[in-house]
């Protein structure tokens, strides 16, 4: 198997994990503060990875030479969350998953700057297909839900995450090689995540109140420490050095339909004709964009 196979298959594992992370955020929202709950998350995180890499000398070296690059990639990380959690004080689920859809298109023009590639007119057709069919999947094919759309002051804040987003895999691909070891990659940005959190919940003056989660909490958060940051974490930085930018970024169109679909295997919610239509265009897309040289 070739590296680019091993990549998209990396990539699509981390989406579906992605995917459950919104499945196990429902089970302990509302507990304690959102950006509180993210730098229990990293420290957990951090927690767990720490033993892999503090009894490994060579380990700990490459940790203080990536870890100036790490703070840079954390950064953009960090914000994306922090956005998205101060964004959903204003806004809507909806409208921030309608907005998230701009996220590869903003990532195709932002390469533009940085890697001096074009986007030809079919692939900017393609980009509005995936823009269209995942908000068919968010505002579930109900054209009403969709009109009643109003822009508000937690969009512009997620539309400003959403571009943190897009700059993250950017990072990435300027920053580290492939010679980089993976686990140290995911190690030092879960690192400079946590300092970045820490920061922002001093200067905003947040409570930390982790002694509210409780046992029942444990296997969602799990999942999230684990499988929605380590793993992911892991599986994207991996996979972005190989495939790029653009690439990487085009999985996200796939983001809404996985959710719909999981949330018909473990909830029960029913899909509908015209949500499986836009499932089937997202997959479209993706695939499309994949395909590009």
């Amino acid at each position: 198997m070739n590296e680019i196979i091993k990549a998209h298959i990396l990539a699509i594992i981390a989406i579906v994990l992605v995917a459950g992370s919104f499945l196990a955020s429902l089970k302990i929202s509302g507990v304690i503060d959102p950006i509180s709950l993210t730098l229990f998350r990293f420290l957990l995180a951090f927690l767990i990875l720490s033993p892999l890499i503090i009894f490994n000398k060579k380990k700990i070296l490459e940790v203080f030479r990536v870890f100036p690059k790490a703070m840079i990639v954390s950064l953009v990380y960090t914000l994306y969350f922090i956005g998205i959690l101060k964004a959903l004080e204003y806004t809507t689920v909806l409208n921030t998953g309608s907005i998230y859809t701009l996220v590869p298109l903003m990532t195709a023009i932002l390469c533009i700057f940085f890697f001096k590639e074009k986007i030809p007119l079919k692939q900017l057709f393609v980009y509005i297909l995936g823009i269209v069919s995942t908000c068919i999947v968010v505002f579930d094919a109900d054209i009403n839900l969709f009109l009643s759309l109003q822009i508000n002051k937690g969009d512009i804040i997620f539309v400003i995450a959403s571009f943190c987003m897009a700059l993250y895999p950017i990072f990435i691909k300027i920053l580290y090689t492939q010679k980089d070891d993976p686990l140290v990659l995911a190690f030092t940005t879960i690192f400079g995540g946590i300092i970045w959190m820490i920061l922002t919940m001093e200067i905003l003056g947040i409570s930390y109140e982790w002694n509210k989660i409780e046992v029942n909490h444990l296997y969602a958060l799990l999942y999230l420490v684990i499988g929605a940051t380590i793993i992911t974490l892991f599986l994207y930085q991996k996979a972005t050095l190989v495939l790029g930018a653009k690439k990487i970024m085009a999985y996200i169109y796939l983001n809404p339909a996985i959710v719909a679909i999981l949330m018909f295997l473990f909830e029960g919610q029913t899909i509908s004709y015209g949500v499986l239509i836009g499932i089937l265009l997202s997959v479209f897309a993706t695939v499309i964009i994949l395909k590009e040289k």
